[in-house]
């Protein structure tokens, strides 16, 4: 398998953040890495009032990741997220490599380099000789009576 390009939006207790940043960003950093994630980018989003409370809480912190692992692995996410007391909720979506490379140099600031495309396959050799295929000649007078018709 190869690895797919994700991005995934955590929203976290916001007092808990507040309280020890660093620690909250190992946790979130953490789950993605036993997932077997390689995290590209990551940063705080936007802190705000939550719609509805979650978990009886009416604030909450959206933390923003981009990363690159193999699609067995958001399970593991998923269960990361259900034991952890600081993510209240998560999303995980997959890009495609203009996107992702797109939202990481805009997320970092950088510009995010292409990765070498693979050595392209060696082209097929074709006969040296073509094969025409004969057209009978009744089908040659059809299609000239149609074309006549339509002129």
């Amino acid at each position: 398998m190869s690895e797919k390009l994700y991005e995934g939006m955590f929203l976290l207790d916001s007092g808990r953040f507040a309280n020890n940043p660093q620690k909250a960003v190992d946790e979130v950093l953490g789950i993605l890495e036993k997932a077997g994630a390689t995290v590209v980018a990551h940063r705080p989003w936007q802190e705000g009032k939550l719609a509805y409370p979650i978990e009886g809480r009416t604030k909450g912190l959206y933390y923003l990741t981009f990363f690159r692992m193999e699609a067995n692995g958001i399970p593991e996410i998923a269960r990361g997220c259900k034991l952890s007391d600081l993510v209240l909720r998560h999303l995980v979506l997959r890009h495609p490599r203009v996107l992702f490379d797109a939202m990481v140099s805009a997320l970092t600031g950088e510009e995010v380099q292409p990765e070498k495309p693979e050595a392209a396959p060696e082209p097929i050799e074709e006969p040296e000789e073509t094969l025409e295929a004969e057209i009978p000649d009744a089908i040659e007078d059809e299609v000239t009576d149609e074309e006549e018709e339509v002129v």
